[in-house]
């Protein structure tokens, strides 16, 4: 399955990061989120969610080979990859982040806490 997005319904809220970087890193810090809001000013109200949409564009731009897919999620592999960025600046979607605390970009493992937190279903499982 994938995460799926309606950005129109989207208000900004920000608890599908605070539940991504809690589930996973068990800190309450958005700048830890493998997803991404972002607020498109002058416009209020738009907002912009960056989200993995398991393209696969970032295993083909690898120069190390340190992302695959398995079980048809894409994952990094921290023993390849040299941080080298490649990944980051591939991905169409920027969907790919980093963070000063992380010796490796992280990406969507399409977990799905952010499905079931999202108040106004802006992000729902899609097949």
């Amino acid at each position: 399955m994938k995460i799926g997005k309606e950005e129109s319904r989207c208000t900004g809220c920000r608890t599908c990061q605070l539940v991504c970087a809690l589930h996973h890193f068990g800190e309450n810090n958005p700048k830890k989120a493998a997803i991404g809001i972002k607020g498109e000013f002058p416009s209020p109200g738009r907002y912009r969610i960056s989200l993995c949409t398991q393209c696969e564009k970032c295993i083909d731009a690898c120069p190390e080979g340190a992302i695959a897919k398995a079980d048809g999620i894409i994952r990094i592999d921290p023993e390849k990859c040299t941080y080298c960025l490649v990944c980051v600046d591939s991905c169409p979607f920027g969907a790919i982040f980093t963070h000063r605390d992380f010796k490796v970009p992280f990406i969507c493992d399409v977990c799905g806490e952010c499905v079931e937190i999202c108040p106004t279903k802006a992000l729902f499982w899609k097949t």
